[in-house]
């Protein structure tokens, strides 16, 4: 019950600081200097209270950038009250910045915070949101520079809290494309579009020397804060699909960084120097994340080809084998498959690192009888297949081949060691059953003795 109330009390006392403009309240200390700090503090509360949140790093992180504009707003608030010196606008300013770092942070990581996101979903989202950032700087932002005479140190924080807006907001943007919209992520991306819309409507009238402390339109920034503390209470999507962010915006975010940079190089001057850090950013994240994704790409097909080799032998495994079959239909040839008579009493009489050792040498035996094109893998324990493309005659003496290889004895550890094998063989008629058959054809020529048996 308490959480409730204090949920519900942040947009009530806003709705009395909202029309406290058009009474004799209006800009008066007790409304903009205590009364408007305090909804900030319960919109801190709200998030305190949170129980949805399971990230470990949101919700601390969204206090804490949330507690540095609160900050920023006292210090402004007392400023404007008690007319304190010029370095205490300058923290002020410097903590309404701070809030943009922890914010980028903790927002997206909040947007689904029980389903982590990949490194590589991280780098996607940053990318289109400094590309985005730069379109909007350099569209929006820069052709306001004038107004400022050239003097970019007194444009700086005017023009720093818009940038970090459409930086802060084009990346939780992107985030929620890629993990889908839900109740969460609709108040959150509400709350930024609010804030945001409040910092460029500040600067509009900044510029024109319109803007007045404790007008309606500081309420913007405490009506996006509570909509983000909101969020924190909304189910998010972490039950659903996700998809990831389209190549086609990252390489647009790449492509305009780029273009930009080499109008900059062309045309010294062109653009305001601040406007190069977003898109030099978003540049290096791009071969960062490039290095990644082919590093994973090394790492995902290493992955794939050690799940289809038999790790003794190096040989292609059962999996391999059977997916080559698949692709075997509908070619000439034929499947061996070899199973190695006495190989057991080697394992109980020497034991199986020894037996580990004849499979090896084996293996090799097998491999320099065969053609060059014809697969050998180990199915496991000491059974071996064979797939050979071609006539289905020559794989006759294919087999009788194999089958000589196994004619003298291994020496392993100073111990002679002799087995044999029965072969099985089948010829690829394009029916699904060539395994089964080859199969058959193994366990015949092992029960009957006859070597080699084709079916």
């Amino acid at each position: 019950m308490p959480a409730r109330l204090i949920r519900m009390l942040g947009p009530v006392l806003l709705l009395i600081h909202f029309f406290s403009h058009f009474t004799i309240f209006g800009k008066s200390k007790w409304s903009e200097l205590y009364l408007y700090n305090l909804i900030p503090c319960l919109a801190i509360a709200v998030i305190v209270l949170a129980k949805r949140i399971s990230d470990p790093l949101s919700k601390p992180l969204l206090i804490t950038a949330i507690s540095l504009w609160l900050f920023g707003s006292l210090l402004a608030s007392a400023d404007s009250f008690y007319h304190l010196s010029i370095s205490v606008q300058i923290f002020s300013n410097l903590a309404y910045l701070l809030f943009y770092p922890c914010a980028m942070i903790a927002l997206p990581r909040l947007i689904s915070s029980s389903q982590k996101s990949t490194v590589l979903e991280v780098f996607d989202a940053s990318i289109v949101g400094l590309g985005l950032g730069v379109l909007g700087t350099v569209f929006v932002l820069n052709p306001v520079l004038p107004h400022f005479g050239g003097k970019l140190a007194d444009a700086f924080f005017a023009l720093a809290f818009p940038i970090c807006d459409l930086i802060l907001m084009s990346l939780t943007m992107a985030t929620i494309v890629a993990h889908g919209f839900s109740q969460r992520n609709l108040f959150m991306s509400a709350g930024i579009i609010a804030f945001t819309l409040t910092d460029f409507l500040f600067l509009w009238q900044h510029l024109n020397g319109m803007y007045i402390f404790g007008s309606l339109i500081d309420d913007g920034w405490l009506f996006g804060l509570l909509l983000i503390s909101e969020s924190s209470w909304r189910p998010s999507r972490d039950d659903q699909n996700r998809s990831s962010v389209n190549p086609i915006f990252i390489a647009l975010s790449v492509f305009l960084s780029a273009t930009l940079l080499a109008l900059t190089a062309i045309k010294p001057g062109y653009f305001a120097s601040f406007i190069l850090v977003p898109a030099i950013s978003t540049l290096i994240l791009a071969f960062i994340r490039m290095t990644i994704a082919l590093n994973q790409a090394k790492n995902i097909g290493q992955e794939r080809i050690l799940a289809r080799t038999d790790e003794l032998t190096g040989l292609p495994n059962r999996r391999r084998l059977i997916s080559e079959i698949e692709s075997f239909i509908g070619k000439n040839g034929a499947l061996l498959l070899l199973d190695l008579d006495g190989f057991k009493p080697v394992n109980d009489l020497y034991g199986h690192e020894t037996g580990d050792k004849v499979l090896q040498q084996v293996s090799m035996r097998f491999a320099r009888a065969l053609p060059h094109g014809a697969l050998l893998a180990r199915l496991g324990g000491d059974e071996f297949g064979v797939l050979i493309e071609g006539a289905y005659e020559h794989s006759m003496d294919i087999a009788l081949a194999l089958r000589a290889t196994l004619s003298y004895p291994f020496n392993i550890d100073n111990q002679n060691i002799t087995i044999g094998v029965s072969i099985g063989l089948a010829e690829n008629t394009g029916t699904p059953d060539l395994l089964r058959r080859a199969d058959d054809a193994m366990y015949r020529a092992k029960r009957e003795g006859l070597g080699v048996c084709r079916l």
